[in-house]
Parts: structure tokens; C-alpha cells; sequence
């Protein structure tokens, strides 16, 4: 797949700009909800869920992170950051296995 593709631009600018951003959630913590590795204990059970399995999300995860003193801005933040990081990876592997594909049949 080309680089330069527009598809690929697009979303790197996306992966750009939700990692470095401005925002009210640190660089590192968005990072680390992104990649859903290192997330702290009071979040680490929604970032995972956001990750993993979105579908079980509740909000007592939402509650927890607040009562560990994480703002809502901040929440939608890294929530942001998880679910965009999953795609990524997803985006990633399907563009890996359509390569693998295109070689394989060449």
C-alpha cells in the first residue's frame, strides 16, 4: 500500500492529533490509553474495556475513574484515545493482511 495514500494521510493526521493535541489529559496519559499499556488503576478498567470490548462499558467504570479525580473532559479524552489506538491497530492489521494477500498472489 502506498504511503502517500489519502486514506493513510488522513488518519495519521487523526493519530496525530488526538496524541498531541491540546488537551486536558496529559500527552502520556493519552498515549498510554491509546496504546492500553501503563494506564493507571483508576482507569485502567475503562480504558481496557474502551480497548478490548467496548460493549461492557458501565457507568460505575465512568465513576471510578471520576472518583480518582479525573475530570469528564479528561474521560472523553482518553476514552477517545483508546478507541482511536483499537482502530488503529485494526486499521493496521487489515492493511498488513491485504499486503500479505497482494504478495501471496503475485
Amino acid at each position: 500500500m502506498p504511503e502517500n495514500d489519502d486514506k493513510r494521510v488522513a488518519h495519521d493526521a487523526l493519530v496525530d492529533s488526538v496524541l498531541r493535541g491540546k488537551g486536558r489529559a496529559s500527552a502520556d496519559l493519552r498515549a498510554r490509553a491509546f496504546h492500553n499499556t501503563d494506564v493507571p488503576p483508576p482507569l485502567h478498567g475503562l480504558i481496557d474495556k474502551v480497548a478490548t470490548r467496548a460493549n461492557r462499558v458501565t457507568d460505575a467504570d465512568f465513576a471510578a475513574a471520576r472518583q480518582a479525580g479525573i475530570s469528564d473532559d479528561q474521560l472523553f479524552e482518553l476514552v477517545v484515545c483508546a478507541a482511536v489506538g483499537h482502530s488503529a491497530r485494526l486499521y493496521d492489521a487489515g492493511l498488513a493482511a491485504l499486503a500479505a494477500a497482494i504478495e501471496e498472489a503475485e
